[in-house]
């Protein structure tokens, strides 16, 4: 394997790893952001506020998000498995 095909590899995997994360981690800025506003409105300081509905969210992303992750992950896989048998 040449350094090229090294390269190539990782940055499929990196792309790979933007894809997959993204969703979930969008969820969690949107709602920490909306949780933080909501804050600042009402004066409530209270730093454990911030946690569960954060992390409800992020649950509900992932169910929801969970077949295209489990699709692009599988993509890769086979690509990866497809450099392994060309050799």
């Amino acid at each position: 394997m040449t350094g090229s095909e090294v390269l190539d590899v990782a940055r499929d995997a990196i792309v790979t790893l933007v894809w997959v994360a993204s969703p979930v981690m969008l969820v969690g800025l949107v709602v920490g952001l909306a949780i933080s506003l909501l804050q600042a409105l009402t004066q409530i300081q209270e730093m454990t506020i911030a946690f569960v509905p954060k992390i409800l969210a992020i649950f509900v992303s992932l169910l929801v998000a969970l077949p295209f992750m489990a699709e692009k992950l599988n993509a890769q896989m086979l690509r990866i498995a497809a450099r392994i048998i060309t050799g």
